[in-house]
């Protein structure tokens, strides 16, 4: 009965634990690790430094060019030059800030394979839901076919695509970035987790326990106040995307003690 008595106990104070003393917030490199000397958004070499200091993810975001071609871009366009609507000919001598190429997908999925780091695939919104499908479809392909399904966790605004990542893609971790679903809502529609602003998560801050209850994950976008990364890693954010994952790492892991 001591015994028995002394687990209860045990049980009822890891349960009034805070969140962040029982399981650390994991951080994600928003756009990769590019805030630094020769490195760019979006960029192979903000990945490769994504994977230096150890971030549980780098970001990235793809568009498909109307050849089919999946690229790393986070804008629609490229000095005026709507990267859906163009040729991958059009824009693939193009530079980032850092005199890299823009990278195919081909071609930053080759590089992550080797690399230990979560690529945090975003999928960007197309001009249609046909068009968001095919996008999936060949996105999924591609991740396939280099390999990479168990280190590939993706995420989209567009909820076309998002259903059609899951129905492709069963067994990846798929969360919803627009903030308008709740967390119910995204477990019957087959999401794993939510990736949510953290201003929507301020109107909803009931989603936390919701999404916890469902056995969703919870990503918070984009944190860069220090403050915020804190309260937001207490209150039991399971990932933060960040433009500062270095100071967010260090923020969270003095959470952890």
């Amino acid at each position: 009965m001591k015994n028995k008595a002394f687990y209860l106990l045990l049980l009822s104070l890891l349960i009034s634990l805070p969140i962040s003393a029982k399981e650390k917030a994991q951080v994600i490199a928003h756009r990769g690790y590019w805030k630094t000397e020769g490195s760019a958004q979006n960029s192979i070499k903000a990945l490769q430094l994504a994977d230096d200091i150890n971030v549980y993810g780098s970001e990235f975001d793809v568009h498909i060019t109307a050849d089919n071609v999946a690229v790393v871009f986070h804008d629609n366009e490229v000095l005026g030059i709507p990267i859906q609507s163009v040729n991958y000919i059009d824009i693939m001598e193009l530079n980032l800030p850092n005199k890299e190429k823009i990278p195919t997908l081909n071609a930053y999925l080759t590089k992550g394979r080797l690399l230990k780091t979560k690529l945090i695939f975003e999928l960007k919104a197309h001009a249609t839901p046909e068009r968001n499908r095919e996008a999936a479809r060949i996105s999924v392909d591609m991740v396939n076919k280099i390999g990479v399904q168990d280190q590939t966790e993706y995420i989209t605004f567009d909820l076309d695509a998002g259903k059609e990542l899951i129905r492709l893609a069963p067994n990846a971790q798929v969360a919803y970035l627009n903030g308008d679903l709740s967390p119910a809502q995204l477990k019957e529609l087959g999401f794993t987790g939510l990736d949510y602003h953290h201003n929507v998560m301020k109107e909803h801050p009931e989603w936390f326990k919701e999404a916890k209850d469902l056995g969703l994950t919870i990503n918070i976008w984009t944190v860069n106040d220090p403050l915020l990364i804190k309260e937001l890693a207490k209150k039991g954010a399971d990932f933060i995307t960040t433009d500062i994952p270095v100071e967010a790492q260090e923020i969270v892991s003095q959470l952890t003690d």
